[in-house]
């Protein structure tokens, strides 16, 4: 598979990489021997950027990850900010909190070093003070992290992460019901040499194209419970779409793409035809949707005309149906 460099980080990573959300069972349940299968597939299909999360299960996705064997050349990106033991109620970011939570990822993920860590979605306000980047920059030359990122909810989060030198990279989401980014970020982006790591890409799974409005999903599952934002930000499920609106925008894509392409495919496609990003995380629940992703790769560039149709469609189309903050 093709390779991007991450940013500022000099990592070469897949173009296509692993989230591993699933492996903490917020999609539902998931034994020890499908998610040990997930990450030896994405070893057999050279995925070697995974992303994880300390409140992931909590601590399951971590602990996953740390038990396998087979990581050389992996590079394993965790985030920080949202466990509600050491920041309760997204708060007390202080540099001896902060220093607990990276103690506890390196612990579970069996590293002396982490090799990026990221600020969780942490408040807007956090980011704006901009304190917890120099704690950031002093823990990194301390030792625990290589490198720091911040994974952000919308645009001005994006902007403010960057406003700090030591912000090495910006998990973003981005897809075809998210396109904000391209105007103004993404060229920040590239000037600052801030690698982007896309989540969401296929909007909680709306852009496989499989669903109809009366899909159901697990109780276990965030498609379920937090579907219009009951448990947190509106915009980490379905893209902050509503459920119906986004099976019916996924149905009017299906008639805009080139026949005999997947959805899925063609909106990963969509999204690696971006020059700013570095890599794309998609969470997978079994080890053949991951072959399915890594195959998007292999697709021809989106037209120039389509391109500037998806543009046109979804600022007229899709943009006024998104809940919360873009």
């Amino acid at each position: 598979m093709d390779r991007r460099k991450l940013g500022k980080t000099g990592y070469e990573v897949s173009e296509i990489g692993l989230g591993t959300w699933q492996l903490g069972e917020s999609f539902g349940s998931l034994n020890d021997e499908t998610a040990a299968e997930i990450l030896k597939t994405a070893r057999s299909v050279e995925v070697n950027f995974w992303d994880t999360a300390d409140v992931y299960g909590g601590g399951q996705s971590e602990r996953r990850i740390g038990e396998f064997k087979d990581k050389k050349d992996v590079f394993v990106a965790t985030k920080l900010g949202r466990n509600g033991e050491i920041f309760p109620n997204k708060t007390g970011y202080s540099k001896k909190n902060i220093k607990e939570s990276l103690a506890g990822s390196l612990k579970r993920l069996g590293v002396e070093t982490l090799d990026l860590a990221q600020l969780h979605t942490i408040p807007t306000d956090v980011l704006r003070d901009g304190e917890v980047f120099t704690i950031m920059d002093d823990l990194r030359d301390a030792g625990m992290m290589r490198h720091w990122g911040a994974s952000v909810e919308n645009v001005e989060e994006a902007l403010l992460a960057m406003q700090s030198d030591g912000c090495a990279t910006l998990q973003i989401i981005f897809n075809l019901f998210r396109q904000d980014y391209i105007t103004e970020v993404f060229p920040t982006a590239e000037k600052r040499n801030v690698g982007i790591i896309v989540r969401l890409p296929l909007a909680s799974g709306l852009l496989s194209g499989k669903w109809n409005k009366e899909t159901k999903f697990a109780s276990t599952d965030h498609r379920n419970f937090n579907a219009n934002g009951e448990k947190f930000n509106v915009g980490e499920t379905f893209s902050g779409l509503p459920f119906d609106k986004g099976v019916g925008f996924a149905e009017q894509l299906k008639q805009m793409i080139p026949s005999g392409i997947p959805l899925s495919q063609f909106a990963l496609r969509w999204i690696l035809d971006q020059p700013a990003v570095s890599t794309i995380i998609a969470g997978v629940t079994r080890p053949d949707q991951l072959r399915a992703n890594v195959d998007a790769t292999k697709r021809e560039p989106v037209e120039p005309a389509l391109a500037e149709e998806l543009a046109g469609w979804y600022q007229d189309k899709v943009r006024p149906e998104i809940r919360g903050r873009i």
